[in-house]
């Protein structure tokens, strides 16, 4: 398990200093730096940390109020890292998702969030009625006359959310695009992809995952090449569909290091990918011929269970 840092202070003559010593005292081997105000939810430098965590991995603070000013910012980065199954730790409050104190701690905070969610709701109709009632109309009277600079100014907001939300999400399913991208068509890539996605992840849709893609592009984070147009081209039903189931246990094994053979049988036939002999369930024997094939292709995650157990068996001659 990675153990990686973030410290932050608000302006550049502040010290980071004594969270640095702490982290890096905690057993911290990556550490990011960041001058921003806790205030502001799109800070590079936590967008960088988050997308280096891995499964497994711990981001870790000197204090909460380093990484999150709000009680729903620091819910939806905590949330953020679970749906990779990561884990976070503040060195200074008792939270430590690792544990079960930690994830105690956490459901309370949720708990008083939500109720004071239920609150202001509550607050904000009774405004509502009682301006109502005065004969005072709501919302943004910028939004309401479709002001321009008004309108540029929540374009460019939405923009930089969007943007901050997929810098810290694409590296779980980037490098799948850009290994299949333009070889492949979009369909089956969409698949691949959803098949990384951690658990409980909102899966693509294929004109998503393009329109996802191309914003990324226009970004200048993504080569244009993967944009590119699939060769056309007509293979044997039986070669393009064990091609895919190809595809598919790449993307297992790279989401699940661990998963034992049974499981890999069961997860192809729920994406939809049947046995090559007909039947309900995948026979070992063709389980392992697809292993092959992925470990001939280099797609193996390295000093995985399964990169070690396949090199083995190649050694021996019977891969």
């Amino acid at each position: 398990m990675a153990l990686i840092g973030y410290a932050r202070v608000s302006t550049d003559d502040q010290n980071l200093g004594p969270q640095l010593d702490a982290l890096r005292t905690a057993g911290c081997g990556e550490i990011f730096e960041e001058y921003a105000s806790g205030g502001d939810r799109a800070r590079p430098q936590l967008t960088a940390a988050l997308a280096r965590v891995r499964r497994g991995d711990m981001l870790v603070v000197a204090r909460i109020d380093r990484l999150a000013r709000s009680l729903s910012h620091l819910l939806a980065v905590v949330e953020t890292l679970r749906a990779r199954g990561a884990h976070f730790k503040s060195l200074a409050d008792p939270i430590d998702t690792a544990g079960p104190s930690g994830v105690l701690v956490l459901q309370m905070l949720g708990a008083v969030a939500e109720f004071e969610r239920a609150l202001i709701r509550e607050r904000t109709m009774f405004g509502v009625k009682a301006a109502q009632a005065r004969g005072r109309v709501g919302g943004n009277p910028g939004l309401r006359d479709k002001d321009p600079v008004v309108l540029g100014k929540l374009a460019a907001s939405r923009h930089a959310t969007r943007l901050a939300r997929l810098t810290a999400e694409m590296e779980t399913w980037m490098p799948v695009v850009r290994r299949l991208r333009p070889q492949t068509a979009w369909p089956e890539v969409t698949v691949a992809v959803n098949v990384v996605l951690p658990v409980g992840s909102k899966t693509f849709t294929e004109s998503r995952l393009v329109s996802t893609v191309r914003f990324l592009v226009a970004e200048g984070l993504v080569d244009a090449v993967v944009l590119g147009m699939a060769p056309r081209r007509k293979p044997r039903k039986g070669v393009a569909a064990r091609q895919r189931a190809c595809d598919a246990v790449a993307g297992l094994l790279a989401g699940q290091p661990r998963i034992t053979l049974a499981e890999m049988g069961v997860e192809l036939v729920r994406l939809g990918h049947r046995p090559p002999r007909g039947g309900a369930s995948w026979a070992p024997a063709s389980l392992n011929a697809l292993l092959d094939r992925v470990r001939l292709a280099g797609l193996v995650p390295p000093g995985s269970k399964w990169a070690n157990v396949l090199a083995s068996r190649a050694g021996a001659g019977l891969a």
